[in-house]
């Protein structure tokens, strides 16, 4: 067993950006920049997307460094940053996609479901929701349903925002099997 490396905390990397090493803030973009993009892929569904998401989050996060109320908490911080930059890439994303599919006759031929089609979905979703184990659902429903960031899910439940990522993750997961699965019977 060797000895593991330990770096500089997340506050000395934000101490040092803030005096100026710009060195020290592309630490913390190496640091976070993979589970960020993951996060921005699923997001929005798009690598380029998700990229212009990521880059713009860092931007951002570097302009605005000095209102970073807890460097020891950087990493929560920045996600924030990320989550508001995919709602707004999404939403620039679904605008385009809207103007884009202006074709009246296609819009006209299109069927809607119906009432009954839409109950059978929302129940459909609901078994589903209630096959997840109670963790997963509770994760799953504070994040996508009431729209929560991890850090007010983490106060709210005492769950570290780690487990609280790897609960919501493993939650989409399972829903995406149940749902695959019942399209198949």
């Amino acid at each position: 067993m060797g000895i593991e490396y330990v770096g500089p905390s997340d506050a000395d990397l934000v101490r040092r950006a803030l005096a100026g090493d710009t060195g020290a803030y592309a630490g913390l973009v190496t640091r976070y920049r993979d589970r960020l993009a993951r996060y921005a892929v699923h997001m929005l569904g798009s690598r380029e997307d998700a990229e212009e998401a990521l880059q713009d989050a860092f931007v951002r996060g570097y302009r605005a460094l000095a209102r970073c109320d807890d460097p020891e908490r950087f990493g929560p911080w920045l996600h924030g940053i990320l989550v508001n930059r995919c709602r707004t890439t999404g939403a620039r994303t679904a605008r385009r996609e809207r103007l884009v599919m202006r074709d009246e006759a296609a819009m006209n031929a299109a069927s809607l479901p119906s009432d009954d089609e839409r109950t059978e979905f929302a129940d459909l979703v609901s078994h589903a929701l209630q096959r997840l184990p109670p963790e997963y659902r509770e994760a799953f429903l504070l994040k996508h349903v009431e729209d929560l960031e991890y850090e007010e899910m983490s106060r709210l439940t005492g769950v570290g925002v780690s487990a609280l990522k790897m609960r919501v993750k493993r939650a989409r997961e399972q829903l995406q099997a149940i749902l695959r699965e019942a399209e198949h019977v």
